[in-house]
This record gives structure tokens, sequence and C-alpha cells, in this order.
């Protein structure tokens, strides 16, 4: 019997004692404890939870405002402290500052506790002043306010929750639908008065600008949810894991619309390229697009990183270590690179330009990141890095404002003078008269005496954009000559060569007979006379 009135004794001692609140500030777990046992909702006790926020000189309400916030902001923000990760030592010493003080959470360095002089762990002035900072961050707006209100709706707990949690997760749900409602009205009629204005056709808007206005609307219900779910104070677990998912969804969405703006811009700038006389920013548009949207992409990640708490700085630092070395492994695709960068700046030559480069001859037909197609004139297709066409001279024949056509037309020997005379003003009236030769340099003149012909430098220029204009005009040129040449009785020659027999038997000989010296001389004077 004594045995059992000993049991008894001690197991009503020990419940007891698991009853009595905890009021404990001897080391900082014994703070923190302090702090979180005594402001649960099932056992709330604000003289005992703001034990650790009111060190000597600080008063009753200051200290229970500020315990009151901070534990909203733990709510609101899913932060869970783990107490058994919290030194329970009276004289725990910081290694950093060799102070004895203790970091609550490692985001928040400005919150933290310090031993007094009384041996005691209270929260510093600076952590008071660092937690109304954060509230007004976690609770903007006036949102803070709701915390006063909600309660009222119904504080029966089914399921982990509260009734009035459940009654605004439902107010929300109805209020983001009628954001994204209105919000797609409002752009609806926004595009539309776009398209019209820029006469757009609606394709084009509905293809394009829709792809911008729903991930928008999405974008303003998460930024909307963001603002609001503090307020709903759910438990720690539910808060931190939606805190996560919406931080993560801002930047993800935020990098959709972006991602779809450059579509959009890309399309009115292309618009803009074919309106100019230059093709080279035609490619220069495909090529930008490119660029900003792997930019966009790229700075979304570090941001969805960075909200997910992965340290960006040891990213970086890894990134800039394998890029150094990505970079002496791929130097001549940055080389190329950095070829096509030179290619749009300079515009040495456009896209369906007729260029020589050393070996390649041919028309551009694109200008890429790497390299440049040129289409030869056999209808093969060349790859040409674009460092080499940056390095090497590049003959553009596209650039040309007039097309150079040199030829010699040959007569015969026993054409007399006056026909090549006449037939020389001929010519020079064909190319006054054709439509597409430079009427202010041009040579055509009795050039040289060859050994089987008489020769006349032909040397025009044709003012044509392409290689097929000019074969077409180089065509009605010569036709041109040929028809003169028939119609006034002029025979062109071609290597030849005539066999003179000079004596035959019984036939007059066939030497040439020349003058007397002074006959030649009489004839010398009567020649200059006349000319």
């Amino acid at each position: 019997m004594k045995y059992f009135f000993t049991v008894l004794i001690c197991f009503l001692t020990i419940n007891l004692t698991a009853q009595d609140p905890y009021a404990d500030l001897s080391t900082p777990y014994a703070s923190v404890r302090t702090f979180l046992e005594n402001l649960q909702p099932e056992s709330t006790n604000d003289s005992l939870a703001l034990l650790p926020f009111k060190p000597d000189g600080r008063s009753f309400d200051e200290a229970r405002d500020a315990a009151v916030k901070f534990k909203r902001i733990l709510d609101g923000r899913g932060i869970y402290l783990y107490l058994d990760e919290i030194p329970n030592v009276t004289n725990y010493q910081d290694s950093a500052s060799t102070r004895k003080k203790y970091i609550l959470i490692d985001e928040y360095p400005k919150i933290f506790l310090l031993k007094a002089e009384n041996g005691k762990w209270y929260f510093s002035e600076s952590s008071i002043d660092s937690i109304d900072e954060l509230y007004q961050e976690t609770f903007r707006f006036g949102t803070g306010e709701l915390l006063n209100v909600l309660p009222k709706l119904g504080t029966k707990k089914t399921f982990g929750l509260y009734t009035y949690q459940y009654i605004t997760i439902f107010i929300l749900a109805l209020i983001s639908a009628l954001v994204y409602k209105i919000f797609s009205f409002f752009t609806e009629r926004i595009f539309s008065r776009l398209v019209k204005r820029f006469k757009y056709e609606s394709e084009t808007s509905e293809k394009y600008l829709w792809q911008v206005a729903r991930p928008t609307s999405v974008f303003i219900i998460v930024l909307l949810l963001l603002l609001l779910t503090p307020a709903l104070q759910l438990p720690v677990t539910y808060s931190k894991y939606i805190n996560i998912i919406l931080r993560v969804m801002v930047p993800l969405f935020g990098t959709v619309i972006m991602y779809r703006l450059v579509s959009i811009a890309s399309i009115f700038l292309m618009r803009m390229a074919q309106k100019t006389e230059s093709t080279l920013d035609d490619q220069l548009v495909p090529l930008l697009r490119k660029t900003l949207k792997t930019f966009v992409i790229i700075i979304g990640t570090f941001f969805i990183l960075n909200n997910l708490q992965v340290p960006i700085l040891p990213l970086l630092t890894g990134l800039s270590i394998g890029g150094l070395a990505f970079a002496l492994a791929a130097q001549d695709t940055i080389k190329n690179f950095f070829g096509s960068v030179m290619i749009f700046i300079d515009k040495p030559f456009q896209v369906g330009d007729w260029i020589t480069s050393n070996d390649v001859d041919g028309t551009v037909e694109e200008v890429g990141f790497r390299s440049s197609r040129i289409r030869t004139f056999r209808n093969s297709l060349i790859s040409v890095p674009n460092s080499k066409l940056a390095d090497n001279t590049i003959d553009n024949h596209g650039l040309r404002k007039y097309r150079r056509f040199h030829t010699q037309i040959a007569v015969t020997y026993d054409t007399p003078p006056e026909m090549i005379e006449v037939f020389v003003n001929g010519l020079r009236k064909i190319v006054e008269d054709h439509p597409k030769t430079w009427k202010d340099n041009y040579h055509v003149y009795f050039n040289e005496m060859a050994s089987s012909s008489l020769n006349i430098m032909f040397y025009i220029f044709f003012k044509v954009p392409t290689w097929g204009d000019e074969l077409k005009c180089r065509h009605e040129i010569l036709m041109s000559i040929i028809k003169l040449g028939k119609e006034i009785g002029v025979n062109f020659a071609f290597p030849t060569q005539t066999l003179h027999i000079e004596n035959l038997p019984g036939q007059p000989s066939l030497s040439p007979s020349y003058l007397s010296d002074s006959e030649a001389k009489m004839k010398l004077e009567s020649f200059f006379k006349k000319n």
C-alpha cells in the first residue's frame, strides 16, 4: 500500500509539472522555448512569452508587442525554429564576435539574443527594431490589421486549421478568380486597341499578345496571395511550403512574361527591318531574339534559385571557373561569335550580297552566331566561320553602284577608216540610248591594231543591282552591236591567216609596189594638210 501511494504521488507531481507554464531565461534555448511555448494557440500566456523581450528598462506593452509580432512573423513566413539546434549552454559565446550572443535565424542576423548582467538571455534592442521592420515587410499595406479581425470569424479547429482560416482561404480563391477575370477583360480591351492602332492582324494578337496576358494575370494573383497569405497565420509547416511555392512562382511567371514579350518585340522589330533597304538587320533580329531569350532564362533561373535559398555566390564562382575552362576549350566558337558581332557592327555585307573572300565566292544567305552561309554559283552552300570573314579581305560586289562591262570589238583589216568612225559613233549611240548604262562614264574608241583585227575598246558601266540584271543588259548591248554591224556592213574579225602567193607562172606579180621617196613626201604633206 505504501508503494502504491508513492507511485500515485509521483504521477500527480509529473502531470502537474508538465502542465505548469515554462519560464526560463538561463540559456538561449530556454529563452526561445519560453517565448514559443507561451504563445501557442492552445496555451497562450503573454506575461511569460514576453519575458525574453523584457530586459530592465523596457515596458510591458513594448515587450508584449515585440513577442506577438515576432510570433506572427514566424508563422506568416513559415520560419520553423528547431529547438534542438539552439545551444542550451549558459555561457554560450559566438565564435565570430566572441560575445555572449546567439543569432537565432541565419537569414536575419540582426535578430539575436544577448546575455545580460543578471545571467539571463534577452532579445537585444536592435532585435526589437529589426522585428518591427520585418513585421512591416511581412504584413504590407496594413494586412497585419486582418489578424485582429479574421479570428472573429470562428476559432473552432478542424483538421489542423481554424474555421476563420478555411473561410479566408475560400475568400482568397474567389478574389483570385475575380482578379483573373477583371484583368483578362482589361487586357483584352487594351490589346484590341493596340492591334487596331498598329493595324496588326487579329491572328497575331491572339497568338502572341494573349500568351502574355494569361501569365500576367496569374503573376498578379500570385503577388496578391503572397501579400495576403501571411495574414492567414497557417501552421508553420504549411506556411513554409506555401511561401516557397509562391516565391518560386513569382520569378517563374515573370520569366515567362519577359520571354514572351521578347517574341512580341522581335515581331515588331522584324516588321521594321523589312521596311529598311538593308537586309542585314533582317538577320540581326533573330540573333537578337535568341540572345535576349537566353539572357531572360539565365536571369530568371538565378532569381528562382535565390528564392529557393540556394547560395548564388558559390554557384557564380563555380560558373566563372567553369566558364574559364569552357572559354579555353571553345575559344574558336567565341572568336566566331565576336566575328559575327563585328559583322553586324561594321556591316561589310548584307544578306543577298555577292561577295568574294579568298576562295569563297557567292551570295550571302544567312549570318548566324558561329558562321555565315554563302550560296556559290554552283548552287552549293558553304558555311564560313565568322572569325575568318571578319579577319579576311572581303570584296563586296553587292555594294557596287555600277557594274563594269569591258570588251574588245574586233573588225577586219579591210574596213575603211571612214566606216570605223561611223561604227564607233554608232556604238556610242547604243550606250547613250540604253536605259541602264552610266551616261557620265563610258569609253568607246578605236584602240588597237592586233595581229588579225582592228580592235575597238568598249568600256561601259551598268546601273543594276544584281548579276542577273547585268547579264540581261550585256545581252541587250551585244545584240545591238551585232545588229549595227550588219546594218552598216562592218565585218567582225576573228583570228585568221591569209596566204599570199606573189609570183605564179603566167600571172602578174602580186608583190606590192612602193612610191619613190619624193612621191611619199608629197603624199605626207598632202595628208597632214587635209587633216
